[in-house]
């Protein structure tokens, strides 16, 4: 039986219906560099063609921005099948991208300490 609100793309038992790789045609590259980090918002423009069913999701979860994991973590896709849909929305106008800002080094020593720290308060 499929979830609430997940309609025919899953099924509790069986998982997704739908392979992800499906979703993006086969297609493994988009055709803009986007990071997991990167943030992405909606134009307000409408796209031009047909847009399947993941993309008209994925742009309404871009009405204010967002990050690529997290549209790939609400859509329940991989991030590459995520990225691919993401820049089919870019390239069309419908959705425009930033890159992350570290205001910070990503690599700071107190930072990997604290993130350790939280992990294991969760275990």
């Amino acid at each position: 039986m499929a979830a609430a609100g997940d309609g025919p793309w899953l099924d509790d038992a069986a998982g997704r219906l739908v392979r992800p790789f499906t979703v993006s045609n086969g297609r493994t590259r988009p055709t803009i560099a986007l990071d997991l980090l990167s943030h992405v918002m909606a134009t307000g423009a409408t796209p031009l063609g047909y847009l399947g069913p993941e993309h008209q999701q994925a742009l309404d979860l871009c009405r204010a921005p967002v990050s690529v994991a997290e549209v790939a973590a609400h859509l329940k896709l991989p991030a590459v099948v995520t990225k691919v849909l993401l820049s089919d929305l870019v390239d069309c106008g419908a959705l425009t991208t930033k890159p992350p800002e570290f205001h910070h080094n990503p690599t700071d020593r107190a930072l990997l300490e604290a993130v350790l720290d939280g992990l294991r308060r969760q275990l």
